[in-house]
């Protein structure tokens, strides 16, 4: 509520698990530059759809990113706004150094919950692989797009519901 989005009561405690492992959960999560197979695959494992990926990737509308996770991105990769590129490597070093510099996963409203992420995602301005997969000539393409159109509060409402 504090950053702009919905609200709404969840119960506290794990009800995936009677403990946690790190490593488990760490081959469970999707890396940064995991390609749209891996992604859709990983949330299938947990009983999620494509089009839950897209709509859960929404979050990273609010948070950071280390540049040791994009720095692939900005430097090698052809489907990204190079003013974007220009101004991420700004911070983040080619050579070495600067590896736990932080951008924004959305570069316009960062600290806000909206849905410029997936804006940015139409435009090419994905900071991590993982983001700009859903939206790259892929099965994504269409509901990233609708997304980037319709207020974010309105599509997480729609997901509630659904």
């Amino acid at each position: 509520m504090t950053l702009g989005g919905p609200s709404w009561a969840v119960p506290l405690g794990r009800t995936d698990a009677r403990t946690t492992n790190i490593d488990t959960a760490n081959n469970d999560i999707p890396g940064p530059s995991s390609d749209l197979t891996t992604l859709t695959t990983k949330f299938a494992a947990k009983g999620l759809s494509p089009s839950d990926l897209t709509v859960l990737s929404g979050a990273h509308t609010i948070g950071q990113s280390e540049c040791q996770f994009f720095k692939t991105r900005i430097y090698n990769e052809t489907n990204i706004d190079t003013k974007f590129a220009t101004s991420r490597q700004a911070n983040c070093p080619f050579s070495s150094g600067g590896e736990t510099n932080l951008a924004p996963l959305d570069s316009l409203t960062p600290n806000l919950f909206d849905n410029n992420y997936y804006k940015d995602l139409v435009v090419n301005r994905g900071l991590l692989h993982s983001d700009q997969v859903l939206f790259n000539g892929g099965s994504q393409d269409s509901l990233v797009r609708t997304y980037s159109t319709i207020m974010l509060h309105f599509s997480m409402t729609l997901l509630l519901l659904w």
